[in-house]
Order: C-alpha cells, then structure tokens, then sequence
C-alpha cells in the first residue's frame, strides 16, 4: 500500500473545502441525476447493471465522465464481450450520510452488482468511525433488502496520519471487517499506487489525472472480473 497518500491534512482540508459545500452539492446532484437517467434510458438494453456509487472519485472530478474509472471498466467489459452495462453515479463531496440517504433513490432501478466508494470525506472531515461505518452499513443493508441477490464490491479508503494513530486505525478497519461480516468483496485500497503521486495526481494532490485512473481501473478490475464470472 502506498503511504505516499498521506499529504498534509491542512492541505486535504483546504481542497475538501473548495470541493464539497451544500452549494456545490445542490448544483451537483441535478447533473448526477441526469446522467444517471441517460446511462439508464436504453430501455431494451438487457444487460445487466453495475451501479458505481461513490464521491468525485467516481464521478471522475476535474475530467470528463469518460475517463473515469467507471467509463474505462465499461470498455474492459465491452472488449471482452460481457453483458453488463456500467452507471457512474458519483457525487463530489458525498459522504456516507449523504449516500445513505441518496441509495434510496437509486435502488429505484434494478442493479446487479453494486460497487460502493465512499467514506473519505468522512474521514477527512474526522467524522467518527463509527458514524461511518454505521452509514455503509445501512446503504449495504438496503441493497441486499431491495434485492437480494445483488452482489456488492465495498472500496476501501484510509485517511492521512495527521488525524491520529488512533482514529487512523479505527477508519482503516471499517472496511475490511464489513467486507467480512456481510460477506462482500473487498477492494483494500481504491488509490492503491495512485494516492500520493504528484504525476498521477491533480493539482489538488487528491484526485487521479487520466492516467491515474487507468491505474485505479486495474485496482477495480482485480476484483470485479471475479464477481462477473461468478454465475
């Protein structure tokens, strides 16, 4: 894992600021909307569906759509001829509370596998570990009520040492001990290679350029790919 991630927080702070006030949000979310419902208006379209919901990571902050991680998965799909269809549904700034509330609405439209990336703004914000957890517990929850067959992927994040060692620790074990305790898999480090490098970076220092999602694509698919060919 890389630690290089773990750029002064003040810095992080400063960004997260510029990045996700209730304005920015509000403007937001009617753009997510409507890409959501143009990703989701083919009809016909009989493929199966991978619900990518999370924050600007996701949504591919600072880029177009298409180089998102998201668009690059769809691609990797489309060469290899599977039937699946990818939603990019991020939202820059969300936090777990926020997707909490904002899953409702999305589990309005049948989804096959669900791929979760949220919880580093909670961190970054020093929200309690357990706020966070008890958030992605609950959109996990929900999920599996509306359809339970549905398979999850849950993206691990960390946050910067300058919280603390302690609240470092409790933040890096939300994911991996929810992974295993309802049984859904588990991507360790969603910047894995990515966090922390300046040349995959933007100036922000937080979210990838072009390439670094092409690397952040890598990350995703050593997970994915299993869970497509699971029957």
């Amino acid at each position: 894992m890389n630690r290089k991630f773990f750029i002064p927080l003040i810095f992080v702070l400063g960004t997260l600021a510029c990045n996700s006030p209730q304005q920015q949000q509000e403007q937001t979310m009617q753009n997510v909307a409507d890409t959501v419902r143009a990703q989701t208006s083919a009809a016909t379209d009989t493929r199966k569906v991978i619900l990518f919901f999370g924050n600007s990571l996701t949504a591919g902050f600072g880029l177009e759509i298409e180089q998102a991680f998201p668009a690059l998965i769809q691609r990797r799909i489309d060469s290899l001829g599977l039937p699946y269809r990818c939603i990019n549904a991020g939202l820059s700034g969300e936090t777990t509370a926020s997707g909490n509330t904002r899953i409702d609405w999305m589990l309005e439209q049948p989804i096959d596998i669900l791929v979760i990336e949220l919880g580093g703004n909670d961190g970054l914000r020093g929200i309690s570990p357990e706020e966070t957890r008890k958030n992605l517990q609950s959109i996990i929850s929900k999920a599996k009520a509306k359809y339970p067959a549905i398979k999850i992927i849950l993206a691990g994040m960390e946050v910067p040492p300058n919280m603390g060692p302690d609240y470092a620790a409790a933040f890096r074990k939300i994911y991996p001990e929810l992974a295993k305790s309802n049984k859904v898999e588990l991507i360790p480090f969603l910047l894995d290679k990515v966090g922390g490098e300046p040349s995959l970076n933007l100036p922000d220092g937080i979210h990838p350029t072009a390439e670094g999602h092409l690397i952040v694509t890598e990350t995703v698919w050593k997970t994915l790919q299993p869970v497509l060919e699971k029957p």
